[in-house]
């Protein structure tokens, strides 16, 4: 047993060179936020999802500590704009199965863990 310390003491040795490129590899691994809008799922036309994404990033900026406040924003955006029936959640950490018309849903994330779902219902 003694033989093995040694052995350990000139691991540490190759082990004090390895760690640091393991910390360089920490870096590369660590966690990045978006700041952009990642659209998840969408059926909905090309010019109502571009509206919808730019009306869900400019409420959840202007409401990034007001979950509540952006959904009710993109609601009042997407009823105005398309007809009522709009429904909206804002949050992190949230499933859902619903319900919704054909070619009137968005699924998306904006800031790294903000999910945003968006749909219409008859």
């Amino acid at each position: 047993m003694a033989e093995n310390k040694p052995e350990g003491g000139e691991g540490g040795g190759e082990a004090g060179a390895a760690p640091a490129e393991g910390e360089g590899k920490k870096e590369e691994s660590k966690k990045v936020v978006h700041t952009y809008a990642l659209v998840k799922f969408s059926d909905m036309p090309e010019e109502m999802r571009g509206e919808a994404v730019e009306v869900a990033v400019t409420a959840c900026e202007k409401y990034s500590s007001n979950n509540e406040m952006a959904a009710r924003m993109i609601k009042e955006s997407m009823d105005k704009n398309y007809g009522p029936s709009w429904h909206v959640v804002v949050g992190e950490g949230f499933g859902f199965e619903i319900s919704y018309m054909e070619k009137n849903i968005l699924y998306m994330f904006f800031a790294g863990n903000t999910a945003i779902c968006v749909w219409k219902c008859i």
